[in-house]
């Protein structure tokens, strides 16, 4: 049987530039994590965003986050990087639900189990019985990359 996995504490930013404290600021009864390492998933992600709002739209209970995860190395220029994607996005529902880390990747991967920062990372098939404030003690079920399962443990 696999450990269960534990949601470290981050320090994110909103992409409104509000900083919040991860796995605090999950905020649903129930909450889907999509955690990205590289801007060529961000189209995968993307295409997951209207399924996600349409089982929104009819479970008021349920949020999900977009954790953009990036290197410490552009932790410096994380207002160019984070304004881009806030004045390409827009809407303020996204914005505030797309929460970026910037540091040591490895505070999210380790703790998570995530061994391919290729792969874009889901928690959340059982996160819809979870108390909000267990999320952290959900192990990782799916990857995906390029449309591919590369990791399935359900």
């Amino acid at each position: 049987m696999e450990t269960p996995k534990t949601f470290p504490a981050l320090r994110a930013q909103n992409l409104e530039g509000v900083a919040v404290e991860l796995p605090a600021a999950f905020a649903g009864e129930r909450n889907v994590v999509v955690i990205a390492f590289r801007r060529e998933q961000q189209s995968l992600v993307d295409s997951w965003v209207p399924w996600f709002e349409r089982r929104a739209a009819t479970d008021p209970g349920l949020r999900f986050y977009e954790i953009p995860t990036i290197g410490r190395m552009w932790a410096p220029v994380r207002r160019f990087i984070d304004g881009g994607m806030a004045a390409a996005i827009r809407d303020p529902v996204v914005l505030r639900r797309t929460l970026t880390v910037y540091g040591d990747v490895n505070r999210v991967t380790v703790p998570l189990g995530i061994d391919d920062r290729s792969t874009i990372t889901v928690l959340g098939a059982d996160l819809f019985r979870v108390d909000p404030h267990e999320v952290h003690a959900v192990p990782v079920v799916l990857t995906m990359m390029d449309g591919r399962i590369t990791h399935d443990a359900r």
